[in-house]
């Protein structure tokens, strides 16, 4: 390869990839010498790449962090996986994120070829992005962590609980974890001497302690899954017993094999068993039901749609007296 600038090019390509080169590897792909090699790397260091070697048997090259970023090389796939996350990104929860990624977007499609100009902007124009809608996370504090996470080191922080009360902490953070609405820190509280999730939103003042621990072994091996099954175990569950004055077929099609257990009283009744997390779902399926029915518990349920039928009471407007004379 005799052109120069297109050969430094594709040096540097080779060079973005996270592993270290040798010279004779880079010489073979180049089709040059170990000789030009060597001038093509000092070339990249005057032009501000920090290019690293390392001697010997197994020494070669790689590209190190600087002080300052250099230009990226991207592949088309590359660019167009880049701006499709930086257009998700803007409608994140992560305080700041969403002004970085649209200044970051449009440096992006500024330098970007037509034809890759083209594929992002009709994707962009056929995609809606729905708003996370959740808390704000301080970006500063998910930093924190994910630095602790890679350096097996502690984090100190404030923590808010849900019924606001403060605590402090010392934990040893494990993952990070993104629900789309909310993010989460999964790590071993020193205080507690057990796994702990954290809601980040509620995190304050975390900092690194310095201290190093050894990495423990995880609570399990899916840490998203392990979070949404502990967020659904800590919420309140109602057991619910309902007389319905359906005959039991047409109570079946009307709830679903899934919602509950059926057991036929007479010919025009039926008894349903079901568990629910929330009294509203439970209020909202059997108004949706069309007929009538009697709730023997729990109490709570009772009560809200004792309180549903007073709200709905009221937003019904009176009928004049004239309309009620027969």
């Amino acid at each position: 390869m005799t052109d120069t600038p297109a050969r430094l090019l594709n040096l540097l390509s080779l060079l973005q990839t996270p592993r270290e080169w040798p010279g004779s590897e880079l010489a073979e792909r180049l089709e040059v010498s170990a000789r030009t090699i060597r001038r093509d790397i000092d070339r990249l260091r005057e032009l501000g790449y920090p290019v690293e070697a390392s001697r010997g048997a197994a020494g070669g090259y790689r590209l190190v962090a600087g002080a300052a970023m250099p230009p990226l090389l991207l592949d088309d796939e590359e660019a167009v996986a880049i701006a499709v996350g930086l257009r998700t990104a803007a409608a994140q929860t992560v305080e700041g994120i969403d002004e970085a990624s649209v200044r970051a977007l449009a440096k992006l499609e500024q330098v970007l070829p037509s034809r890759l100009r083209y594929r992002v902007g009709a994707l962009g124009n056929a995609t809606v992005t729905v708003p996370g809608g959740g808390p704000v996370v301080d970006p500063a504090q998910l930093t924190v962590f994910a630095a602790a996470i890679a350096n097996n080191e502690t984090v100190r922080f404030r923590y808010r609980a849900g019924d606001d009360t403060e605590s402090r902490r010392l934990v040893e953070p494990h993952r990070l974890v993104a629900t789309g609405r909310r993010w989460y820190l999964v790590a071993y509280d020193a205080g507690r001497k057990d796994w702990r999730t954290f809601r980040a939103d509620r995190v304050r003042d975390a900092v690194a302690t310095g201290g190093r621990v050894t990495p423990r072994q995880p609570p399990a091996a899916d840490m998203a899954a392990w979070v949404i099954e502990r967020m659904y175990s800590l919420l309140p569950s109602y057991q619910a017993t309902i007389t319905v004055a359906l005959p039991i077929e047409q109570a079946r099609a009307r709830l679903g094999a899934q919602f509950g257990d059926l057991e036929p009283l007479d010919e025009r009744s039926c008894r349903l068993r079901s568990t629910a997390d929330t009294l509203e779902w439970l209020a909202f399926r059997l108004l949706s039901l069309g007929c009538a029915f009697t709730v023997h518990e729990p109490p709570e349920l009772i009560t809200h749609l004792r309180d549903l039928a007073t709200r709905a009471a009221a937003a019904i407007p009176a009928i004049p007296a004239e309309e009620t004379t027969v």
